[in-house]
């Protein structure tokens, strides 16, 4: 159904009264009702602190704040406005993702992108669009944080989480990082792709000098490349779209080195995506879990058509399979590299495409008791054909996202973290960072963490309860009479 004309082409000031009414008809934001906490030096004690200011932070924020928990902070890293990495590392033309998917809507029509966009450009405009573009994407991003009056300071960093009795103490560096420490009952770490881990450095790498190689997340001078020739590990999406952006600033040649002996083409996750997945994955046996993420990664995602023909159309572009890197070396400026054919390949920079890592210890906020995390292979111990040991460096995260010990008793305070990014997709689904099923991930953790909230507060619930004397009766609405 399209929107009505007064509405497609509105505005955005129109389509922020719609908001504003969708929230004030659902009675959103609720009140709050957990109560205030301070220290006993008189010290603010927040109830929830978000890391990461992108869609998964904003959309998290918004479900505590829909469910009257309010008493919350979001702290990202990044400038206002260049939250997440759609400006950043991301540099794809456009999302992978189909337009019409709610996203972080929240099951509010008003708040999904097709709203923000059909407001400005309308129907017509909206029919005719294909994929999203990703600056448009940070676009509405930054609208939906203006329109939901979202609590983020930015350029504060958390460089540590430590256990506080029955809180948790964060230490903050950045421009606007607060003078002290802050103080919470519960953490989300929405920090994305890379938020339980890392870049993947493979070691063949070693050898080389920094400035000879860069990881796609990194930050690259690709005007540099100009008339270079680049060798790009890898052909996944991240790999494509950095060959794509050597190739437009003037390579002399790209070259993908590519360890399968073929192109992966089809998307294996796009083939089961159904309400029933989403819902019922997080409750399926760990065999099942496992499964099902084991075959994704032995398939392997291909990379977007766009993207791959956005470097194929390119003759300077060339595709290597059967070609993993076996070592590396320097020769005077060259790159030397050694591949899995027995032949060396020679050029001026190198680029990984090589994802990122599951790896908690990686972690700064959690130095110190980042090995007392449950991971994967500490629960579960898969036959031999589906071993992997990548998967078993995931987070063996609980039905609310939080961290669990992997001795009882040894880190308590961990089941106050929640792991609301990449690193809880084998336990929990692809519902705390994709665009598909991150309104589900989110309703799922505020429900969790509003649960736990009540229970940590069940005497003053309890107080309040006996204390509440309003009544709704006065005693001037009816007249006792003696029976008959």
């Amino acid at each position: 159904m399209t929107q009505t004309p007064s509405f497609a082409t509105a505005g955005l000031d129109q389509l922020n009264a719609r908001v504003r009414h969708d929230l004030a008809c659902l009675n959103l934001p609720a009140a709050n009702w957990v109560p205030s906490r301070h220290t006993a030096g008189g010290r603010h004690i927040h109830d929830v602190v978000i890391i990461g200011g992108g869609q998964c932070g904003m959309v998290a924020a918004f479900a505590l704040l829909s469910g009257g928990i309010r008493n919350i902070r979001i702290l990202d890293r990044s400038p206002e406005g260049h939250e997440g990495p759609w400006l950043d590392y991301a540099r794809m033309e456009t999302l992978r993702s189909p337009k019409t998917l709610p996203g972080p809507s929240y099951g509010m029509g008003s708040l999904t992108f097709r709203a923000w966009y059909e407001a400005q450009f309308g129907s017509e405009a909206w029919e005719a669009l294909d994929k999203i573009p990703r600056p448009m994407w940070m676009d509405y991003l930054r609208w939906y944080r203006r329109v939901l009056e979202l609590p983020v300071d930015n350029e504060v960093k958390v460089e540590h989480v430590r256990p506080e009795g029955d809180l948790l103490q964060l230490e903050l560096s950045g421009r606007n990082a607060p003078d002290e420490p802050l103080l919470t009952r519960k953490l989300i770490m929405a920090t994305g792709r890379e938020g339980t881990g890392g870049p993947k450095i493979p070691a063949f790498v070693d050898p080389l000098p920094r400035h000879a190689w860069a990881h796609s997340s990194d930050e690259i001078d690709f005007a540099s490349l100009a008339d270079k020739r680049v060798v790009v590990v890898g052909v996944g999406a991240s790999a494509v779209d950095n060959a794509a952006e050597a190739l437009e600033h003037g390579a002399r040649e790209v070259r993908h080195l590519i360890r399968r002996p073929a192109m992966p083409t089809i998307n294996k996750m796009m083939g089961i995506g159904s309400f029933g997945f989403t819902h019922g994955y997080a409750g399926l046996p760990d065999e099942w879990r496992w499964r099902f993420m084991h075959y994704s990664f032995v398939t392997q995602t291909p990379p977007p058509r766009g993207s791959t023909l956005r470097v194929s159309r390119h003759p300077n572009a060339h595709f290597h399979f059967n070609a993993g890197v076996s070592a590396t070396r320097m020769e005077g400026d060259e790159i030397v590299i050694e591949t899995s054919r027995g032949k060396e390949l020679r050029c001026d920079y190198l680029i990984l495409g090589t994802g990122f890592q599951i790896d908690p210890m990686a972690r700064t906020e959690l130095a110190g008791y980042a090995d007392r995390i449950l991971l994967w292979k500490d629960r579960y111990s898969p036959p031999a054909e589906l071993e992997h040991a990548e998967l078993g460096n995931f987070p063996y995260v609980g039905s609310d996202f939080a961290f669990q010990e992997r001795e009882p008793g040894t880190a308590p305070w961990l089941g106050n973290i929640h792991c609301f990014n990449y690193g809880a997709s084998l336990s929990m689904g692809k519902v705390s960072g994709d665009i598909p099923g991150i309104s589900e991930g989110a309703s799922w953790l505020a429900s969790a963490i509003a649960a736990q909230l009540y229970r940590e507060d069940i005497e003053t619930h309890w107080q309040t309860l006996q204390a509440y004397d309003t009544p709704e009766l006065l005693g001037d609405e009816w007249q006792p009479e003696p029976l008959p």
